[in-house]
């Protein structure tokens, strides 16, 4: 036997994976660049790969970028004509991937909501990518033969969503032009987390939204309407009397009663995480040390644990806590059953923190005579 040294560097899966939150697909028309996939930072110049002219696609763009901030990032599909925006999000995929997709184009039938929940369904399936989808809806027709007031506009607008259960699509009513843009932007501002909820107010108010609607009667827009579209679980602007600023109300997703995911922040925070245990599972594929033993599934829930304890993690500065995106999670969150001897089910706990969207506030008279205590 010869003298032999055989050296092996052992990858333990333990380096940072790419990013997909804040980086969104917007899907839309233009003038310019027809059928092409863009890739858009803040340095990108509207008007040169979108054209000049006026389009809900660059109106929309314009109000994402303004409203993300810094560090923001994209990609934009210009349909050409008569190209489906299904095909357009699968094409795009073998290009990057996405938190969400913003559809610009109106959907007017739950036909059009439901295809929305089937892509993201195929896209899960196909390629592994948790993306929710984000479908623009018109805005009120205030003059022409299809005027509306705000009682028909409300009406029609809480038939398209009733009766839907799509829990990975909300939808954005496009009442200042480019509400859709706004809370995508708002959705991608890195000054919060994505568990964070878009009515957030320490965010700040909303940056550039477009003009005031009004109805076929000249009635601007009110907080009644707003409460009654919220109701139908679309997504809108929010303002609050005798305070500055228009603000937003919640990221409604279209789940059922009743379900997890009526929110967009929930949807963001389980996504994400099953981005991340996606890739760790993929890792341990055939790999004997993950096996049924003691030491080796302690082993597995460290592991698997891992993005968990990333993303919980909080910080505290001169006496303020800023929390993590999910609360620390405990030994038991991660629980690993072997089926059999060649399938293991890995169950994960994630919880979120409280978060006050309604908040009362209890006043107590105190009429007390100070000299009845002497």
């Amino acid at each position: 036997m010869i003298p032999t040294i055989q050296i092996n560097n052992l990858n333990q899966m333990q380096g940072p994976t790419d990013e997909v939150e804040r980086h969104f697909l917007f899907v839309g028309q233009a003038t310019k660049n027809n059928g092409k996939l863009l890739s858009l930072n803040t340095q990108s110049k509207l008007d040169e790969l979108l054209g000049v002219e006026d389009s809900p696609l660059k109106a929309n763009l314009l109000a994402a970028m303004q409203n993300a901030g810094q560090n923001w990032s994209a990609h934009a599909h210009v349909l050409a004509l008569g190209e489906e925006w299904t095909e357009a999000v699968l094409a795009a995929q073998r290009t990057a991937s996405f938190e969400a997709v913003v559809l610009l184009e109106p959907v007017t039938t739950a036909e059009q909501i439901n295809a929305a929940q089937a892509l993201r369904n195929q896209l899960i399936a196909t390629w592994g990518r948790w993306q929710f989808m984000m479908l623009a809806v018109n805005g009120i027709v205030a003059d022409g033969v299809d005027a509306q007031d705000w009682p028909a506009y409300e009406a029609t607008m809480a038939t398209l969503a009733n009766g839907i259960a799509a829990d990975g699509v909300m939808l954005v009513p496009q009442l200042h032009g480019n509400n859709a843009g706004v809370l995508a932007g708002r959705l991608c501002n890195r000054a919060v987390s994505v568990a964070d909820t878009p009515m957030r107010v320490k965010t700040g108010a909303l940056v550039a939204l477009g003009p005031d609607p009004v109805d076929s009667t000249g009635a601007e827009l009110s907080l009644a309407t707003l409460q009654t579209l919220e109701a139908a679980r679309l997504s809108v602007p929010w303002w609050f009397p005798d305070y500055d600023g228009v603000y937003w109300a919640d990221g409604n997703m279209l789940d059922v009663e009743g379900g997890d995911y009526q929110v967009v922040e929930n949807r963001r925070v389980t996504d994400k995480i099953a981005r991340k245990l996606r890739i760790r599972a993929i890792s341990r594929i055939g790999d004997r040390q993950l096996n049924s033993t003691p030491a080796s599934v302690a082993a597995a829930k460290l592991f698997f644990m891992r993005d968990l304890r990333a993303m919980s993690k909080s910080v505290t500065i001169a006496g303020m806590t800023f929390p993590g995106e999910i609360m620390p999670p405990d030994d038991g969150d991660i629980a690993i059953e072997w089926l059999s001897k060649y399938e293991v089910a890995i169950y994960t706990l994630a919880q979120p923190y409280d978060c006050p969207k309604k908040i009362g506030i209890n006043i107590i008279l105190d009429l007390s005579n100070p000299g009845d205590s002497q």
